[in-house]
C-alpha cells in the first residue's frame, strides 16, 4: 500500500509514475480516474510501464556490452545488487544476442558509474536510440507438461521436476511468486494469464489446458520468458 501511496503522490506532483508492473499498476488505476491519465509503454507488450498526464516522460534505454552470454536474471541480479529499486528500471530486454535495460534519468549516473560487471565480468553500458526496441516483441519459449491437476504446486513440480515436499521448501523460502504476489496458496488453480516466476529457475505463464489424456491427465502449455 505504501509503494502505490508513493506512486500517487509523485503522480500528483509530477504527472508521472515511476514503473509499475501490472499489479502495481492496476492498483494504482483503481485510484484515478480514466481520463485522468495515459499509459507510457515503452514497447507494444512491455511489462513495466508508466501512468502519466500531459507529457510522455523521459525514459532513458541502455545497452549492455558484454564479452559473455548473459541472462536476463544476471542482469537483473546486478541490478538488484547496486540497490536500484524496481521502481527505477523497466523491463530487461534480450534481442538477437543484444541486451537492453530502461531506467529513469533519476538513476542515470549511477547506472553508469556502477553498473560495471556481470557474472563477475566486465560490462560497458551504451546509451542508445528508445527506437531501437519500439518493434520489439517478447519471446517465449513454448513448453508442454502432462499434468494431474492445473494447482500451481503440480505445475512447477513439474517445471522443476521435483517433489512436492521440494515445492512446499520453495514455498517456506517465499521464493515463489504468484501474478506480482509472494505465493501463499499451495493449492490455487492457475488460469489461463497468470505469471509465476521461480527463484534461480525463471518466470513463466500459465497458458492452459491443450486437451486431456485418456488417463485424466492434462497437457497444458506454459510459456517461459527468455
Amino acid at each position: 500500500m505504501y509503494f502505490i501511496q508513493k506512486n500517487l503522490t509523485k503522480f500528483q506532483n509530477t504527472h508521472s509514475s515511476y514503473f509499475l508492473d501490472p499489479k502495481e499498476l492496476r492498483e494504482l488505476q483503481g485510484k484515478l480516474k480514466k481520463s485522468d491519465y495515459h499509459i507510457y509503454y515503452p514497447y507494444p507488450d512491455s511489462e513495466k510501464n508508466i501512468l502519466y498526464a500531459g507529457s510522455i516522460p523521459e525514459v532513458l534505454l541502455y545497452e549492455i556490452h558484454s564479452k559473455i552470454s548473459l541472462r536476463h536474471q544476471d542482469i537483473l541480479g546486478t541490478m538488484y545488487s547496486l540497490n536500484i529499486a524496481s521502481e527505477l528500471f523497466g523491463d530487461v530486454v534480450l534481442r538477437e544476442n543484444h541486451y537492453y535495460v530502461y531506467i529513469l534519468p533519476l538513476v542515470q549516473n549511477y547506472f553508469e558509474a556502477n553498473f560495471t560487471k556481470v557474472k563477475n565480468s566486465s560490462v560497458e553500458v551504451e546509451l542508445v536510440s528508445l527506437e531501437i526496441l519500439e518493434d520489439y516483441t517478447r519471446s517465449y519459449e513454448e513448453l508442454e507438461y502432462i499434468v494431474s491437476s492445473n494447482r500451481i504446486d503440480t505445475v512447477i513440480s513439474s517445471i522443476c521436476h521435483s517433489s512436492r515436499s521440494m515445492f512446499a521448501e520453495m514455498l517456506h523460502k517465499k521464493e515463489i511468486y504468484l501474478n506480482y504476489d509472494l505465493l501463499k496458496d499451495s493449492s490455487y488453480k492457475l488460469k489461463d494469464g497468470d505469471i509465476f516466476s521461480i527463484k534461480r529457475i525463471g518466470k513463466f505463464r500459465y497458458e492452459g489446458v491443450l486437451k486431456n489424456t485418456k488417463s485424466n491427465h492434462s497437457i497444458i502449455k506454459i510459456l517461459k520468458y527468455i
